[in-house]
């Protein structure tokens, strides 16, 4: 052999020697370090050990930060030394270490290795508690809670106010998605799309409201005019909305009890049945006259039904309440210029009519010595009948007029008389009856209606 060819063959030698020996090196090595380009999770992990990478992953971890995205861009975060998140160290690494495949260490310098892991972690729930709470989303002041959609009246009606959303946090929820985050080792919760917003109940869209709003501008959109004549009361949306209650199927309803009470008030104003008055007499004196059966009631059941159907309706018309009772006249004198005034006093009577007195005459009244004093007060004339025979248990006297006004007592001719008027009532009065001259009873006979007051007074 050559020399040259030992000088090769020695070369060679030594070169594979070299190589071996630097293989095995290498299969040595990479029993205890990471192969070249290795990372776990995304830490560089390359030629260091099991130790030295668990160090690395532990400051991965404490460098950790979450970023809490909210709504309007807004962006908190909450760090690993916040939450009490620390690495736990365990087999996973030597177990990634073993499974490396060392004795193909050189095939790993052109590539990279990248391993994953579920690293080992905990947090103090305390603290991530605290540090979610401190977040200056859940401060009082910067919180604005979630308004439903709401009705609200207006100069015109009423109208849909649309809710607020607000940015008010489920704090529960809330740390549950970031518990859940921080578990995970995810850097980015988006709590918006993960539904943490506190969200209004009804919006502006709600069939109910929508429902509610047509049903009040129905029952308010009306205006209903009493008519008393010489007066008058307005029912419209200012009335009306107090009389508005919610049904048990959550509709808008006129409250009967409300509208009964208004009509109550009506009559609490308006009836002159059987009131105390303030009577001007024919000889310019004021009397106050108590008591009687004429005037004016409002039949309360019956109006209450009719101003909610009224109002129902949606119709603006003017009305009469509907009576129980009915004077003569709807003006505030619901006496009226038509009627007959008694003054017992002075055994006096005159008739008005249309404001004239056509009769003014002497008159001969109950005689109160026996209890039979004409009865004070209002009347309406009840019937009207001629010819008459009134009876009572010691007497039965006919009569060619007869206007009865509180029960048996009424005004008639008396043939039986002579005299009329002074002092004869306390001696030779009647049975109660309001006894008048022939010719004047006539008179009053053919122009009174049945339902004319009769004023009677001491």
């Amino acid at each position: 052999m050559g020399t040259g060819r030992k000088i090769l063959l020695i070369i060679i030698t030594i070169l594979l020697l070299m190589s071996a020996a630097l293989y095995f090196g290498g299969v040595f090595y990479f029993s205890s370090h990471f192969l070249p380009n290795s990372t776990i999770d995304g830490i560089a992990c390359s030629f260091i050990t099991e130790k030295e990478a668990q160090n690395r992953i532990s400051d991965g971890i404490s460098a950790y930060v979450l970023a809490i995205n909210e709504k309007n861009n807004g962006v908190e975060k909450i760090t690993a030394k916040e939450a009490g998140l620390r690495y736990v160290a365990d087999e996973t690494v030597g177990e990634l270490l073993k499974k490396q495949n060392r004795w193909l260490w050189f095939l790993s310098l052109g590539k990279s290795n990248a391993l994953e892991m579920s690293a080992s972690t905990t947090y103090d729930t305390e603290s991530l508690r605290k540090a979610v709470e401190s977040l200056n989303c859940f401060q009082e002041e910067n919180v604005t809670a979630p308004e439903d959609a709401r009705i609200e009246e207006t100069d015109s009606g009423y109208e849909i106010v649309a809710e607020t959303e607000g940015n008010q946090l489920n704090k529960e929820k809330t740390l549950q998605v970031i518990t859940e985050a921080v578990e995970n080792g995810k850097t980015e919760v988006y709590l918006e799309e993960e539904g943490c917003y506190e969200k209004p109940a009804v919006s502006e869209n709600d069939a109910t409201l929508k429902k509610q709003l047509e049903q009040l501008n129905q029952l308010t959109d009306v205006m209903i005019t009493y008519d008393f004549e010489d007066r008058e009361e307005v029912v419209d949306r200012e009335v009306i909305r107090g009389w508005l209650k919610k049904d048990e199927e959550n509709n808008y309803v006129l409250d009967k009890s409300k509208v009964a009470e208004y009509v109550n008030q009506l009559g609490y104003k308006y009836d002159t049945f059987g009131c105390t008055r303030t009577f001007e007499t024919y000889d310019g004196r004021t009397v106050t006259v108590k008591g009687g059966d004429y005037g004016w009631a409002i039949d309360q059941e019956r109006e209450t039904a009719a101003l909610m159907k009224a109002v129902e309706s949606g119709e603006t018309q003017v009305r009469e309440p509907i009576y129980s009772y009915e004077g003569w006249s709807r003006t505030e004198n619901d006496i009226g210029s038509t009627y007959v005034e008694i003054d017992l006093t002075n055994q006096r009577m005159v008739f008005y009519l249309n404001g004239d007195p056509v009769v003014d005459t002497e008159v001969v009244t109950g005689n109160p010595g026996m209890g039979w004093e004409t009865p004070t007060g209002v009347y309406a004339v009840d019937a009207k009948k001629s010819p008459a025979v009134l009876t009572g248990e010691d007497y039965e006297s006919p009569v060619t007029y007869w206007l009865p006004f509180a029960g048996n007592v009424g005004i008639h001719d008396a043939p039986w008389r002579t005299e009329f008027g002074g002092e004869l009532y306390q001696t030779e009065g009647s049975h109660g009856c309001v006894n008048t001259p022939y010719d004047q009873a006539e008179i009053i006979y053919e122009n009174l209606e049945i339902g004319a007051p009769v004023v009677v007074y001491q």
